[in-house]
């Protein structure tokens, strides 16, 4: 046998080597350029942040480049003080959060995420109000004060021509805190998720009285906020968040019974509940984040009555949408 016929395996072995050496490098190198960001949720327990979690393990951001640390708040303006002490680059956060530009937050909205506020409802124990008619001088919790709950049940005093302060309204922070006062009967009603309200009615422990669905039409409950920073040093991780946000959202309509699997985990409930809460919250869910104006109009309207802002802002002046897909 020839040197040539002998060398050949040797050298056959050290190509395939140097290509499997070559193959590593290249995915080392993808997995040290994908970008970190800090991604915040409002709060931890809602469907409506599930899609973050959802392209997290379906892979559509690392597809984008991106590596997400996701990071759960008691409410928006705890969120909101993250953002401006720089320890988040993007938040999913509230409509009338977007108020805090106004008072110097170094952020924008950069996408609509969601539209009429299908999320939430008020739930009261099972012998308690009957209709938002009984809820004058009664007592109902919020997460935060400022928050889209809070002006959510002043809407409702408002729309009952009771004025912004009909309803007594306790900010408390998360679901917890209030499911135990509301069992106390420390509180009259509680303002909550969809799923929580269905987990409650389950129980027994409580009974949905309203929608706020019902309540406003034109809205946008959640919005995408940057941070000022990140709008002008990484405009193209903005991008590549958005792109796999939007296939995020895709994949969810396309694919219900996984979406349930994924979210029934995220958000501790069973998948009576899950599947429940997917058909009522999707069609919220905005497939190209573009920023509605009469939404903006309502939601501008929404500080002044919160007394978050004395005037009206000009909705420009709260959003960059440079970076949504096809922009």
């Amino acid at each position: 046998m020839s040197m040539n016929a002998l060398s050949r395996p040797v050298f056959r072995s050290a190509a395939m080597v140097l290509s499997l050496a070559a193959s590593g490098a290249m995915l080392a190198s993808a997995a040290c350029a994908a970008e970190k960001l800090r991604v915040g949720k409002a709060v931890p327990e809602a469907f409506s942040f599930v899609p973050l979690d959802i392209g997290m393990r379906k892979g559509f951001f690392a597809k984008n480049g991106l590596d997400i640390e996701s990071i759960a708040f008691a409410g928006d303006a705890r969120m909101q003080q993250a953002m401006a002490s720089d320890s988040l680059d993007i938040a999913l956060g509230s409509g009338p959060a977007m108020a805090f530009i106004v008072k110097g937050s170094p952020i924008k909205g950069v996408a609509a995420m969601a539209g009429p506020p299908l999320l939430l409802a008020i739930v009261v124990r099972p012998e308690g109000a009957k209709s938002a008619a009984d809820l004058k001088g009664k007592k109902i919790s919020v997460s935060t004060a400022g928050s889209l709950t809070y002006w959510l049940v002043s809407e409702t005093s408002r729309q009952q021509g009771w004025g912004p302060d009909g309803i007594v309204i306790a900010p408390m922070g998360v679901a917890q805190p209030q499911i135990a006062a509301l069992k106390r009967k420390d509180i009259d009603g509680m303002v909550t998720d969809i799923s929580t309200a269905l987990d409650l009615e389950r129980s027994g422990d409580g009974r949905i009285l309203m929608r706020f669905g019902d309540l406003v039409k034109d809205f946008h409950i959640h919005v995408i906020f940057a941070t000022n920073r990140d709008i002008a040093e990484k405009p193209e991780a903005l991008r590549n968040f958005l792109k796999g946000w939007f296939d995020t959202i895709r994949f969810m309509r396309a694919n219900k019974a996984e979406t349930v699997d994924i979210a029934k985990d995220v958000i501790q409930k069973d998948a009576d509940n899950v599947s429940h809460t997917y058909d009522t919250l999707m069609p919220m869910f905005s497939d190209d984040g573009k920023f509605d104006p009469k939404a903006m109009a309502v939601l501008a309207k929404s500080y002044v009555e919160l007394k978050v802002l004395p005037t009206e802002p000009d909705p420009k002046e709260l959003i960059d949408d440079r970076f949504l897909p096809g922009k």
